[in-house]
């Protein structure tokens, strides 16, 4: 019985740290994050003025940041038919899950810089 209970803790935590890569994958990079919380903050951007709100970002590194957020389904890309033709990105309901996650980082942030400020 206590083997099986050892397999079943051991299966768990195979689980909870593919979890945590999955995640870390998703969100790899000094980019992404700030991308997601851009879009969460400021809802519907246009590719310039996410790139200028971005400030640092190169075009092709937005671009294939955004590519990859869509395909994980955190962002939406709609083609808005104007004149000239634009490209609007938003949240999507599965990125607003994780708004909680990057209130934590930017709070954990923000008391790690008091902590290491301190004399």
């Amino acid at each position: 019985m206590k083997l099986r209970h050892n397999l079943e803790s051991s299966d768990q935590r195979i689980e909870q740290i593919l979890a945590i890569k999955d995640t870390l994958d998703l969100i790899t990079g000094k980019w992404k994050v700030l991308i997601v919380f851009t879009l969460l903050r400021n809802g519907k951007m246009r590719f310039t003025a996410l790139k200028k709100a971005l400030n640092g970002i190169a075009s092709k590194k937005l671009s294939s940041d955004l590519k990859d957020l869509e395909i994980n389904k955190l962002i939406d890309r709609k083609i808005v038919k104007s004149k000239p033709i634009t490209v609007e990105y938003s949240i999507t309901e599965h990125g607003r899950s994780l708004d909680n996650l990057i209130s934590a980082l930017m709070n954990w942030g923000l008391n790690h810089r008091k902590e290491i400020i301190k004399n």
